[in-house]
């Protein structure tokens, strides 16, 4: 018996097949090969088209079944993992009106920031936790603004996840908690529909989906689809999350002080926190979790009283975004590790990399580098100030204390960021991360575990898994999330090296006061 999960992504839809009894992986395979293409008419706009989601997922489907003798016969539940903030608008038929307006689209910027002057900073953060910033709704205004036509054809928006639960179902329209707070859709002190929002932007009640749990059978598989993709007719849906919520369950942290972390490209650090809270400078983003209580409405067959506790607790996932993580450490490998010889760059490995950088002492004999120069960052209240290089003595560094010095600026600025949530109210003790990207550094984890003082467990997993073991929660297939990640495989278990702390805390110090003098100008 299997639990299929599907990883709705920018690049490539990802499904997982695993076993039930065995909590292990079967399969899993994803399509297209080569990144999916990303529509963009204008400058800073990004769209990718909804169809174009479901066609890579029916690809993906084959990949999978054909890894196990062709046949699906055996899936029980399906979950959904999907790109976080996209807006899909749809027809009362469920045909999509528009090509999706997917997160990275910087259109709606414009239409936020007057929400959030109009509504007022302090009412804003308070209920929404968040200003409106170029979330969702935000999206949605620019369509109604720009648009008209379209936007008097819309019967429902949706998120990237809620349409192809649509797809599967047939029909079903319906969203969660979760997905309405990272769409700015959701007021935490009045536990509904956000007034404020929808009032400013002249939105109808209409338009927002069934709101169903996110961990229940939310609807099923319809005969048509069944048959298009080898399932079972009937299968459950039974958990849709957004990509980071969904990351931090696929390592199991759901509990206030746990901690998910990512250092690919861009890095992100998702906390979990127990109290409705925010950062008055809205650096970081604050949702509701995958177990956060008005996710989880008894509904279905799933008894939600024994299934996370989810309510009777608050649970909100705090996010730290910092654009300049894993493309600096690629520059680095282009431009520093191994210079072109004769206009030929052989290049350096990864691993190669960091045996160099570890020729240097911790602290980089007093070289600090701040990592920022991948655009602006929120952490630093939107501020672009690029990445630079600080304390430089001709005399004594090398390409090694470079190469260090960057990896240690990248830990230094996750550190920099996780003490807002600390301020938050966040008791950071653990941090887990899948075994991948900037974590296979021993530099980055041990200086991370080190400067935080927080545990670091290195997991072999990703979001298609999560998103299967999820649908195996709200199917009640698992008692509750600790059941279902019970053979989670814990590759390394870093803890912080208190011989050398004092060494990282001072270069950490030192650091802090490069950014802060930089700020001041």
């Amino acid at each position: 018996m299997y639990l299929l999960g599907y990883d709705i992504g920018t690049s490539s839809v990802k499904a997982a097949l695993v076993d039930i009894k065995s909590g292990q992986t079967v399969a899993s395979a994803q399509y297209p090969d080569k990144e999916a293409p990303i529509i963009a008419r204008q400058p800073g706009w990004a769209e990718q088209e909804p169809e174009m989601w479901w066609e890579e997922l029916k690809q993906a489907t084959q990949r999978v079944a054909a890894k196990v003798g062709g046949s699906l016969a055996s899936v029980m539940a399906i979950g959904i993992s999907y790109q976080m903030h996209g807006l899909v608008c749809v027809d009362k038929q469920g045909k999509p009106l528009r090509p999706s307006i997917i997160w990275c689209d910087g259109r709606a910027v414009p239409y936020g920031n007057a929400a959030f002057n109009a509504i007022g900073a302090e009412r804003c953060l308070s209920h929404l936790l968040n200003s409106p910033g170029n979330f969702t709704a935000a999206k949605l205004a620019w369509v109604k603004d720009n648009e008209p036509e379209i936007f008097d054809e819309i019967d429902k928006i949706m998120l990237p996840g809620d349409y192809i639960a649509m797809r599967l179902s047939g029909g079903a329209k319906q969203t969660t908690v979760s997905g309405l707070s990272e769409g700015m859709f959701w007021d935490f002190k009045e536990d509904r529909v956000s007034r404020d929002v929808m009032d400013y932007f002249g939105f109808s009640d209409n338009l927002i989906a069934d709101i169903v749990p996110t961990f229940a059978v939310q609807c099923t598989v319809c005969e048509a689809v069944a048959a298009e993709l080898g399932l079972p007719a009937g299968t459950p849906i039974s958990y849709r999350g957004g990509d980071q919520p969904n990351n931090a369950l696929s390592l199991n942290v759901m509990q206030p002080g746990e901690v998910a972390a990512t250092a690919g490209t861009s890095g992100v650090v998702y906390g979990v926190l127990g109290e409705v809270n925010y950062d008055p400078q809205s650096r970081v983003n604050t949702f509701a979790h995958v177990n956060h209580k008005l996710s989880a409405r008894p509904s279905g067959t799933l008894d939600h009283s024994r299934t996370l506790n989810s309510k009777l607790t608050t649970r909100l996932g705090v996010l730290l975004c910092i654009n300049g993580t894993g493309i600096m450490n690629s520059w680095m490998r282009r431009n520093v590790a191994e210079p072109p010889k004769e206009g030929v760059w052989k290049g350096m490995t990864y691993m190669e990399m960091n045996e160099l950088a570890a020729l240097a002492p911790i602290g980089c004999a007093g070289l600090s580098i701040l990592p920022f120069g991948n655009g602006a960052e929120r952490m630093l209240c939107n501020r672009e100030v690029g990445a630079s290089i600080h304390g430089i003595n001709f005399n004594v560094h090398s390409r090694a204390h470079l190469l260090r010095a960057a990896q240690e600026g990248i830990v230094f600025s996750f550190a920099y960021g996780m003490e807002v949530m600390t301020q938050m109210g966040m008791d950071l003790k653990t941090i887990k991360a899948g075994h991948a990207n900037m974590f296979l550094s021993p530099i980055f984890r041990n200086t991370l575990a080190s400067v935080t003082g927080a545990t670091i467990e290195l997991c072999k997993t990703d979001g298609a898994v999560g998103a299967a073991k999820g649908a195996g929660i709200g199917a009640g297939i698992y008692h509750d999330s600790d059941e279902a990640f019970k053979t989670l495989k814990r590759i390394d278990i870093i803890k912080p090296d208190l011989l050398n702390r004092q060494a990282y805390l001072e270069a950490y110090e030192r650091w802090t006061s490069c950014l802060s003098n930089f700020l001041k100008h």
